[in-house]
């Protein structure tokens, strides 16, 4: 190896070393930042030819950031903190609305309820139906801004509910004249309920639920508005049945066979899809096992409550919980390969493969964790241990390049 090649050697020593000290000092200076993924620097000999064919040894690196790393999560006492507990990212934008991934999750609501991270990203989820489920498609294009509202009013109209009892078997028949249907002041009934649904503006509809028993496995259910109901309650009501429905059941074992669900107008509502599949007619007496209508009257947003599968819910201040958004995670096939961008965000690139997204908790996906938020996955004991060796590796090289700068003195001296 000539001079001049010591020279080379030992300059790219102290390059790589430079950079290994360069990625412990941007390890160091974020220990302390939420969601921040340790940089490492790889070495990896490199062989050069000059001139007269000779071979020689030199050192390159590349810097690799372990994005897939599982950062310690830490407790905090705002529920709009976030974390991710296995694989995901939450998909936030800037401010001239481009997407990002990122795993720092320190949001909170800015003057216009955005839900903004310590980096000013946006917290971006579906907005979820009165039910809680996203759109089915679940992709970035059906993503947006989450918008919080403590304080304000909300009221949801009853879109679904679902009744399951048991219908007594041995229940006298009604004849077609008397049944609930006919809506006349001597009308039977079998069995009855009274449910609570809410109109559009949030106020309460008591719906009566009649059962009666035709005959031959059939029965009649017949839901009515109570509002409508004569003095003292009952019949006759003053409008007609919102639903009629024929239920038939199976003679072999009691469940039901056709009759659900039934479709229930709310008056100054929606129609109801109410489901009574779970209905039986056994032996036992009538006997209500759960009754559930979605909706929610009139009441003000006192705090936020966020899921593991990422539900957001608006906790009323009358008790009842409103699913507002479902906050999704994105993922790409390979993390480690994503491009990183300041402000702790990342954004796919040709070797990471596209972002998908889906539900928190599915599919692979981690679960959102509320009040939680991921710690930097640096160790600043190995950090310094790190420093230590690549200092003295530096050193080294230095040596090297000393000696290399004595010889060549040494050969202009026998000149």
């Amino acid at each position: 190896m000539t001079a001049n090649a010591l020279f080379n050697t030992s300059m790219m020593g102290m390059s790589a070393q430079t950079a290994a000290l360069g990625s412990i000092a941007e390890n160091i200076s974020n220990s302390n930042t939420i969601g921040y993924k340790e940089v490492t620097t790889e070495f990896s000999s490199l062989l050069q030819s000059f001139e007269g064919g000779e071979a020689i040894g030199g050192v390159s690196t590349k810097t690799r950031f372990e994005i897939a790393a599982q950062g310690d999560l830490q407790s905090t006492s705002s529920s709009t903190d976030l974390g991710i507990q296995g694989s995901g990212f939450f998909v936030v934008s800037d401010s001239a609305d481009q997407v990002f991934l990122t795993r720092a999750g320190s949001f909170v609501p800015d003057a216009e309820g955005r839900l903004v991270n310590a980096a000013g990203f946006y917290l971006m989820g579906f907005v979820a139906g009165n039910g809680g489920s996203p759109p089915a498609s679940n992709s970035l294009s059906d993503m947006q801004i989450i918008r919080v509202n403590p304080g304000k009013l909300i009221a949801n109209p009853s879109t679904s509910g679902e009744l399951s009892a048991n219908l007594q078997a041995s229940a006298p028949i009604i004849a077609p004249a008397d049944l609930p249907s006919t809506n006349t002041a001597g009308a039977l009934f079998t069995s009855k309920t009274s449910l609570t649904a809410y109109d559009n503006f949030g106020n309460s509809i008591t719906l009566d639920v009649y059962f009666a028993n035709e005959g031959g496995n059939n029965w009649e259910m017949d839901v009515y508005n109570a509002a409508d109901a004569a003095s003292g309650g009952g019949f006759p009501y003053s409008s007609s049945a919102l639903v009629t429905q024929t239920l038939a059941f199976n003679p072999a074992n009691g469940n039901l066979l056709s009759g659900s669900p039934a479709t229930v107008p709310i008056p100054g509502g929606a129609n109801m899809t109410f489901d009574v599949s779970d209905l039986t007619q056994l032996g036992a007496p009538f006997t209500i096992t759960s009754a559930t209508i979605n909706g929610n009257a009139a009441a003000a947003v006192s705090r936020i409550q966020i899921g593991s599968d990422g539900t957001l819910n608006y906790l009323l201040s009358n008790g009842q919980s409103v699913p507002a958004y479902k906050i999704g995670l994105a993922n790409v096939n390979s993390p480690d390969n994503l491009d990183i961008l300041p402000g702790g965000v990342f954004s796919p690139s040709v070797d990471s493969g596209q972002a998908f997204v889906g539900i928190a908790g599915t599919a692979g996906f981690g679960k959102i964790v509320s009040s939680e938020l991921e710690s930097s996955t640096v160790d600043l004991a190995t950090q310094l241990s790190n420093m230590i060796v690549a200092q003295r590796a530096y050193t080294a090289n230095t040596q090297v390049f000393q000696v290399a700068s004595d010889v060549l003195q040494i050969l202009n001296n026998l000149k």
